[in-house]
């Protein structure tokens, strides 16, 4: 009786350890099979690549390492040690806290100031005789004849003015007042019409002089400058409104400089620029904001900003290229070099080293200059960030979060 018991009491051990034996060889279920080379890519069934080679089982029992703390999603932290940073030339760079001195620098173009560009009409009709400013860039001076044009509407009026000044001195005589004023009203009307027909005043002394009309008229440059636009010709007939000279004045110009979208806070109406030459940069003018367009162009993605700046001694010339720098304000803040700075399109990641264990750690970056930015958020003063092969710890920390997903 003792032995059968002993005998059921071992069967039973024999039984427990073949359960527990059974469970421990009982086989992890698969979950899905993911591709050898890419773990993105996953099949439910068993699969081939295209090079022949099979899916690798993920089972229930892997399961996703919890981020850590401050963690970037995606990333995971990368182990290394010494050798191995060397041989990857990675390389890091402490966080300082220490003032940033941006440069902004653009390329400008010279340009005419449109408030100094008048255009010559004639306010009759008529035919050009003579033409003194007869080529493209030439300088005028104001009051200097720039042509000669015979006006049959312009002649009619200068007898009008004769036949009305000689019936003003009659009725000067009269001894009614009405007549004496109807005649200097006709006086003046006549010559107010000559005037508007922009007949010049010594002309006009000169008719009044001498008791003859002019057969023509030589019209005077409104002001000094240069022919920038040229559109008539010796005998050529004119019509009121065409376009007959262009003149610019170019003893103060403008230059348009265009800015990319992340300096554009920086451009503001008053602001000191400095612009050089590339062909002599031993010039250097200084030059103000006078105005920062309302629009983007779409195609270079610059905001333009308008420079004023005197121009005495005619180094800057319309259509010219030159080097826009306008001083901008330093800014203190957390400081590292721009290479650390991962930009994912999402976030932006830093690896920082703790003791040979490099950790993703989204940041918050704010203004950029000299290779260097600030960082806004999610990193102190004193802390090692990757600042070289930045790409390789981005793909091993990439490859290391989505193997176990």
């Amino acid at each position: 009786m003792k032995s059968m018991r002993l005998t059921v009491l071992l069967l039973s051990m024999l039984a427990l350890l073949a359960g527990c034996g059974g469970a421990q060889k009982k086989e992890p279920k698969v979950l899905y099979y993911r591709h050898p080379m890419d773990p993105k890519i996953t099949s439910p069934v068993p699969a081939k690549d295209s090079m022949g080679m099979d899916y690798v089982p993920v089972y229930s029992e892997t399961a996703a390492p919890a981020p850590a703390p401050g963690g970037v999603p995606g990333f995971a932290p990368v182990t290394t040690n010494e050798p191995e940073l060397r041989l990857a030339g990675v390389q890091t760079a402490v966080a300082e806290r220490q003032v940033l001195r941006r440069t902004l620098r653009a390329v400008g173009v010279v340009a005419a100031d449109e408030s100094r560009v008048r255009h010559v009409h004639t306010k009759v009709s008529g035919w050009i005789e003579k033409l003194s400013v007869n080529s493209m860039g030439q300088a005028v001076r104001a009051g200097q004849p720039l042509m000669t044009i015979y006006s049959p509407q312009v002649l009619a009026t200068q007898e009008e003015y004769l036949r009305a000044r000689e019936t003003a001195g009659r009725f000067a005589g009269s001894s009614i007042p009405e007549v004496r004023r109807g005649g200097e009203d006709l006086l003046t009307a006549t010559r107010r019409r000559l005037e508007l027909f922009d007949v010049p005043q010594s002309l006009i002394a000169r008719i009044e002089k001498t008791g003859k009309p002019e057969r023509t008229v030589t019209l005077p440059a409104p002001f000094s400058g240069y022919v920038t636009g040229k559109e008539i010709f010796e005998g050529m007939e004119v019509q009121p409104g065409l376009d007959l000279l262009v003149i610019t004045d170019l003893s103060r110009v403008w230059v348009e400089a265009g800015f990319y979208e992340n300096e554009s806070r920086a451009l503001t109406v008053g602001r000191t620029a400095a612009v050089t030459l590339p062909d002599d940069p031993g010039v250097r003018l200084t030059a103000r904001i006078a105005y920062v367009y309302p629009t983007l162009d779409p195609q270079s993605r610059t905001l333009k900003a308008r420079l004023e700046l005197p121009n005495p001694k005619m180094i800057l010339k319309p259509g010219m290229y030159v080097d826009v720098t306008p001083e901008i304000e330093a800014t203190e803040g957390v400081v590292i070099p721009d290479s650390a700075v991962i930009d994912s399109g999402l976030r932006k990641v830093v690896f920082v080293d703790k003791d040979g264990v490099f950790a993703p750690r989204e940041v918050t970056v704010g203004a950029a200059g000299d290779g260097k930015v600030i960082v806004l958020s999610g990193l102190q003063a004193g802390e090692h960030v990757a600042v070289r092969a930045n790409f390789l710890l981005d793909s091993e920390s990439r490859l290391r979060a989505a193997v176990p997903r």
